[in-house]
C-alpha cells in the first residue's frame, strides 16, 4: 500500500491537473450571459477543478464556469493551454448575486482558495498556465483587489507575500465540457482526493459562515 501511494504521488507531480482527465466531451462549454442583477468575476488560481468547486460553495454564487483567460490565443484547447504557449491561465468565471456576496468577499475567498504566494505553480501543477491572476473589470474592482491582498498579507495567513497578478479583464474562453464540475463528477480521482479536496477544505475553514450551509465546517 505504501508503494502504491508513493507511485500515485509521483504521478500527481508528473502530470498535475492533467492526471485523471477524460475527454469524453471535448466540445467547448456554453458561456452564459449574466442574468438581471447578476455580476461576473474572473480569477485564475491553479487547476480550475478545485477553484471552481470552492467558489461555487459560497453563498451568493450562482454558477462557476471553468475556462481560460489572460492569453492571446483565441478559443484555446486544454492541451494548447497546458503547453504554456497560449499565454492563458486556467481560470474560472463566477456569476454571483451582489446583494448576497460583495466583490471584496469574493476576492478574499479567491485568495484563500489557492496559494497566491507561489509564482507559476500550485502544488504539483507547474507552469504559467497555473499562475495566480485576478482580472478586474473596473477601477473599483482593481482597488478592492489590492486592498484585500494587503489585508490577507497583513493577517499573516501565508508565510510569504502574495504574488498574484492584478490585471484588466479582456476575454474568457470556456473550457471543454468535461472540465465543468469535474470535482463532483470524479470524486474518486487520485488528483481530486490528494490535491483538490484539501484546497476546498481550506477555503471552507477560512470563509466560515460565508459558505453555503451544506459546506460550512462543523465545529464540535
Amino acid at each position: 500500500m505504501k508503494r502504491l501511494m508513493q507511485y500515485i504521488t509521483a504521478l500527481l507531480f508528473l502530470y498535475g491537473c492533467a492526471y485523471g482527465q477524460s475527454g469524453a466531451d471535448d466540445n467547448f462549454a456554453h458561456l452564459p450571459s449574466p442574468r438581471k442583477g447578476e455580476m461576473v468575476a474572473t480569477f485564475a488560481g491553479g487547476c480550475f477543478w478545485s477553484l471552481s468547486e470552492g467558489l461555487s460553495e459560497l453563498k451568493g454564487v450562482n454558477k462557476v464556469v471553468s475556462g481560460y483567460s489572460g492569453g492571446t490565443t483565441k478559443w484555446p484547447t486544454y492541451e494548447e493551454v497546458g503547453s504554456d504557449k497560449t499565454g492563458h491561465a486556467e481560470s474560472v468565471q463566477v456569476y454571483y448575486d451582489p446583494t448576497v456576496i460583495d466583490y471584496a468577499t469574493l476576492a478574499e475567498a479567491f485568495f484563500y482558495a489557492h496559494d497566491p504566494t507561489t509564482l507559476n505553480r500550485q502544488g504539483p501543477d507547474v507552469g504559467k498556465d497555473y499562475r495566480s491572476v485576478a482580472f478586474y473589470r473596473s477601477p473599483e474592482e482593481q482597488k478592492t483587489l489590492m486592498e484585500v491582498a494587503a489585508k490577507v498579507n497583513a493577517s499573516h495567513h501565508y508565510a510569504n507575500p502574495i504574488v498574484t497578478q492584478v490585471v484588466p479583464f479582456k476575454v474568457f474562453y470556456p473550457a471543454e465540457n468535461y472540465h465543468q464540475g469535474y470535482y463532483r463528477l470524479h470524486p474518486e480521482s487520485p488528483y481530486i482526493q490528494a490535491v483538490s479536496v484539501p484546497k476546498v477544505q481550506k477555503l471552507q475553514k477560512a470563509m466560515g459562515d460565508k459558505m453555503k450551509p451544506a459546506f460550512q465546517v462543523k465545529h464540535s
